[in-house]
């Protein structure tokens, strides 16, 4: 069979054998072709497979290679770009983190740091900034009170000397025959000032800037000062006072005077 096949593939290629002295299937010439032919056959089956095995890993290792780039060359902004994770506040309720001493706060002057820490130390209810609220909201209810004629809005919200002081300017207004038209435009700022613990009474200072459009009129109705289309920027220290061991949270207004 071995010789039959050597002797088809040379038939194929019109090539004629010589005749051999010892026997078709026996010379040692029929061997050597045979391994020839072997080893060619070999080599161009090896060259198809390095040809379809070889381009299908360069086009793999691309491919790969291609991913990577690509993935390199995403901008921070595109939709697909690994986004960084922002940085974690510190818990401040983690034990050993600093608090948020009074200066941090808006509103508060370094002078008024101690006195505050002392209040707060007290009185484990008092709030810096809820304090400063609430100074807002009395600053605009006793100048209005005060304006209307309410001593007793003002009873409420002021201490003995103020209330004094308020109710005699009442009582001097209202024999001139004059009433106040005027107007809380706006509180500008309120900036706690000084603040001090004197036995159990707690005082705190604020300074109000707050444009104010003041009217004063006659018996008659008749504008005689002021213009309710001006405003005129005030500025006031007001100090509020409370008796820590007191049962009622609020706070009175015990002095006031010009910034």
């Amino acid at each position: 069979m071995r010789c039959s096949f050597v002797k088809l593939t040379y038939l194929r290629h019109n090539v004629v054998p010589r005749p051999f002295p010892h026997g078709p299937c026996e010379s040692a010439p029929d061997v050597t072709v045979e391994v020839v032919i072997l080893a060619m056959i070999a080599a161009f089956l090896g060259l198809r497979l390095y040809s379809v095995l070889g381009r299908r890993a360069e086009h793999e290792e691309e491919t790969i290679q291609g991913r990577i780039d690509g993935k390199r060359e995403v901008g921070a902004d595109s939709p697909g770009a690994p986004r960084a994770l922002a940085p974690r506040l510190p818990d401040r309720s983690a034990p050993g983190t600093p608090q948020v001493r009074p200066r941090e706060l808006p509103g508060v002057l370094p002078a008024a740091e101690r006195g505050l820490r002392d209040i707060a130390a007290a009185d484990r209810r008092f709030d810096a900034l809820l304090f400063l609220q609430g100074a807002r909201g009395a600053y605009r209810m006793i100048l209005e009170a005060f304006w209307k004629g309410d001593k007793d809005q003002l009873a409420h919200l002021c201490d003995r000397d103020v209330l004094a002081g308020f109710t005699a300017a009442i009582a001097e207004r209202e024999a001139a025959g004059e009433t106040l038209d005027n107007r809380l435009v706006r509180i500008e700022d309120a900036t706690i000032v000084d603040a001090e613990l004197a036995g159990s009474l707690a005082r705190v200072t604020v300074r109000f800037t707050a444009d104010i459009a003041a009217v004063t009129r006659d018996a008659s109705g008749t504008v005689v000062a002021g213009s309710l289309n001006d405003a005129i920027e005030s500025r006031d220290l007001w100090t509020f006072s409370r008796d820590l061991n007191a049962a009622g949270p609020d706070w009175l207004l015990d002095e006031t005077d010009e910034a």
